[in-house]
């Protein structure tokens, strides 16, 4: 077939719902309109460990509006059958009001359901609830790890030993929360035996399979709606405790229940990034070429799941090491359980490596950047496999560039303006590209206009757009004549929407089922004897503006409306398919970055400011450069969060997140943005799926803390080796 004309793709196009999100015409999980709906507010734990000895509901009952008052004592048993085909980790899920155990601080222990908010709000607060309380283990570096998960190539412990230049490292990271603007929120109705909820989530699939796992129905008895959701950064991969609480509510009360999750709740009613703390030892020779590495990873999970990230990828990967050890150890705390953050685990483990890294440039005395040209592996080393593509050499040469890397003192402390040390630091990035099943299904109406659907999410990333994108080139129609929609388990299956695999995945299955309905109406006009293209080779035939036509005779065509008119055709239709990896893997496939910072620190005082940012991007074929933009633009910042602001603060005696808020978490605001600018490398990578895409939403994040970190040393000469960097460290 002839290549279709690309018009849309690559385009820098606005959102197609701009409007409806600026205008307020965007309805998210809680602003649904459910005839009848009541409201469910939780109560929560206030300990950390330990069991519910008495639960007193008489007064809040006795409340007008309130409905009902859920508990252990009372709430009907669920099944919960196992289910393997969500983002549930090893381990047995937190089961609401099944008993009386009290596993963490804030866990749902009751549920007051009243005919308003405030009814409900004040109905809980007048719920009494006494404890046998234990000590809770909230500590990382104090609470029993489990056993190792390892890796090993080569001898490390030996190459070690023998380098001539070695450094042992400790790192620590904070935990991270998600803090989407959007809390939250589901809104469940039962009709019958069918459980309609309207939910945040980032994957409507896995939240359809868990409830009818819960809840012991058919899958088809179980619908999901999530239109729009007000932004997430994996928080929405799985279906969490208070979305279970509220079909239970629903269910109890035969009324449809909103449940919508405080600011604070926000802090333990759902996931957050893990804490670690990280030991490195490096090993080199004199002129910078890595012979060992031994990484040791201790990260948090829960007591009751066994939460883990790629924490170790990186690690295998980034640089050529002969020798390399790993050792990563989750360690069990009484917490809820952790879930997926912007870069999981390569985030985490690039801070490390990447700090490492500067800090053996600065030991040997060479620059950052030819250390890490030097350490430029030619496969991957952990499988042996070729990479698909890998231009960090390029990423290195322009961002050095655009970024002015020659003006960047090699002496630390050596660049005063005023008050203020300047410094300059960079690092790379890396993310894994990730695809899986997806399927997509296409309709052409006889009144040239298309739909595609399929039960993706958009969280934020511009998913509504860039499918519409692909779509329109595909079908050979203008953006304005296709609607793309999503987030309805009744569309077609889709994988999370998480991890960067959004594009490769529904992408390529929307372009699979824009092909095909493409092809039936060529196969379609070429064989009516009534259609000027009658007899053309279906291969010479391409679609321009819902015009098919022979590719070097723009004259000899006609329209989609034209030919399924005449046809007495109301539609074509068609279920595009992806199949994501199979058979064995033949490359390596990764995105890479190389990111820019300078940042001014305050000599007195230890303030950080973050000047200027630059990061350039190997990410293969970009599909909406606007939307890629936007991308870069919230890595970063949450990046600068990550370095300088963000880590919650636990009150050991009995679990609290202490900063459960806005006000004491803190995270960037517009002050804190400096100019930020993204480098996209024009190309592609066909080896990983049809579009030629690698993933973008993630690398854009990876690399940012660490080359923050690295401006602040040559600012300041002072090493900082735990996030976040924080004045009284560099005092």
């Amino acid at each position: 077939m002839s290549p279709q004309p690309q018009a849309a793709v690559g385009a820098p196009l606005s959102r197609v719902d701009g409007r409806l999100k600026v205008t307020g015409q965007a309805r998210y999980a809680a602003e649904h309109d459910v005839d009848g709906t009541v409201h469910a507010v939780i109560i929560d734990a206030s300990i950390g460990r330990g069991r519910i000895t008495a639960i007193d509901t008489r007064q809040a009952e006795a409340q007008p509006g309130v409905l009902r008052v859920l508990h252990h004592r009372n709430a009907p048993k669920l099944p919960y059958r196992d289910n393997t085909a969500s983002n549930n980790p090893p381990g047995e899920r937190l089961r609401v009001f099944q008993d009386d155990k009290v596993l963490f601080h804030g866990q749902p222990v009751a549920v007051v359901i009243a005919t308003t908010l405030e009814a409900a709000q004040h109905g809980a607060r007048l719920v009494k609830v006494r404890y046998q309380t234990e000590q809770p283990d909230t500590d990382l570096t104090d609470a029993t790890p489990d056993k190792p998960t390892t890796y090993a190539r080569g001898d490390a412990e030996a190459a070690l030993r023998k380098a001539p230049v070695r450094l042992d490292l400790s790192y620590r990271t904070a935990r991270n929360h998600h803090n989407p603007m959007e809390p939250h929120a589901t809104i469940a109705r039962w009709e019958g035996g069918k459980l309609t909820v309207w939910d945040k989530t980032q994957w409507v699939v896995g939240t359809q399979t868990e409830l009818a796992a819960v809840f012991g129905l058919p899958l088809d008895s179980v619908r999901v709606i999530s239109p729009y959701v007000g932004g997430a950064f994996g928080t929405g991969l799985r279906c969490w405790p208070h979305t279970i609480v509220a079909a239970l509510a629903a269910r109890v009360t035969k009324r449809p229940v909103k449940l919508v999750l405080s600011r604070r709740q926000m802090y333990f009613g759902n996931g957050f990034r893990p804490a670690y703390a990280y030991r490195l030892r490096l090993g080199s020779d004199r002129r910078g070429r890595l012979t060992a590495a031994l990484h040791e990873m201790d990260g948090e999970t829960s007591s009751y799941e066994t939460f883990t990230e790629a924490i170790m990828t990186p690690g295998q990967m980034l640089y050529s090491t002969p020798n390399v050890k790993q050792a990563y150890r989750t360690v069990p705390l009484d917490v809820n359980t952790p879930i997926w953050m912007r870069g999981p685990g390569f985030a985490n483990a690039s801070y490390v490596i990447e700090s490492a890294i500067d800090e053996l440039a600065h030991t040997i005395g060479i620059d950052p950047i030819e250390l890490r040209r030097r350490n430029e592996p030619a496969e991957d080393e952990s499988s042996g496999l070729p990479f698909s593509t890998r231009r960090l050499r390029e990423c290195y040469t322009i961002g050095a560039r655009e970024f002015g890397w020659h003006r960047r003192s090699h002496k630390p402390r050596s660049r005063r303006e005023g008050d203020w040390l300047i410094g300059m630091g960079m690092a790379a990035g890396v993310y894994d590209t990730a695809r899986a099943t997806a399927q997509a299904r296409v309709r052409l109406d006889a009144d040239g206009t298309a739909t595609v659907e399929a039960a993706t999410s958009d969280m934020g990333p511009g998913t509504y757009t860039s499918q519409t994108q692909v779509a329109a080139d595909a079908l050979g129609l203008t953006m304005r004549t296709v609607t793309f929609r999503l987030g309805d388990s009744l569309y077609p299956p889709t994988p999370p929407h998480g991890g960067s695999m959004t594009m490769a995945s529904v992408g390529s299955a929307v372009l699979d089922g824009c092909n095909r309905v493409r092809n039936n109406a060529i196969k379609l006009a070429t064989e009516d004897r009534q259609s000027p293209l009658h007899g053309a080779d279906p291969n010479d035939i391409v679609v321009r503006g819902g015009r098919l036509h022979v590719k070097n005779n723009p004259a000899r065509g006609e329209t989609y409306r034209a030919l399924l008119t005449r046809n007495k055709s109301t539609h074509l239709e068609a279920l595009g398919n992806f199949t994501g990896p199979e058979g064995t893997p033949r490359h390596s496939f990764f995105a890479y970055n190389a990111t820019f910072a300078e940042v001014a620190v305050d000599a007195t005082l230890g303030l950080v400011r973050v000047r200027r940012m630059l990061g350039v991007y190997d990410a293969g074929r970009i599909i909406s450069p606007k939307l890629a933009q936007s991308q870069a633009i919230g890595g970063m910042v949450g990046g600068i969060g990550t370095a300088l602001l963000e880590h919650s603060v636990t009150d050991p005696r009995d679990g609290r997140t202490v900063n459960a808020n806005l006000a004491d978490y803190l995270i960037p605001v517009n002050a804190d943005v400096p100019d930020i600018q993204a480098i996209y490398l024009d190309g592609e990578d066909r080896e990983a799926d049809p579009l030629g895409v690698k993933g973008l939403g993630e690398v854009v994040h990876v690399g940012v803390a660490p080359a923050i970190a690295n401006a602040v040393f040559n600012a300041t000469g002072r090493r900082i080796r735990q996030l976040p960097i924080t004045a009284d460290a560099l005092l």
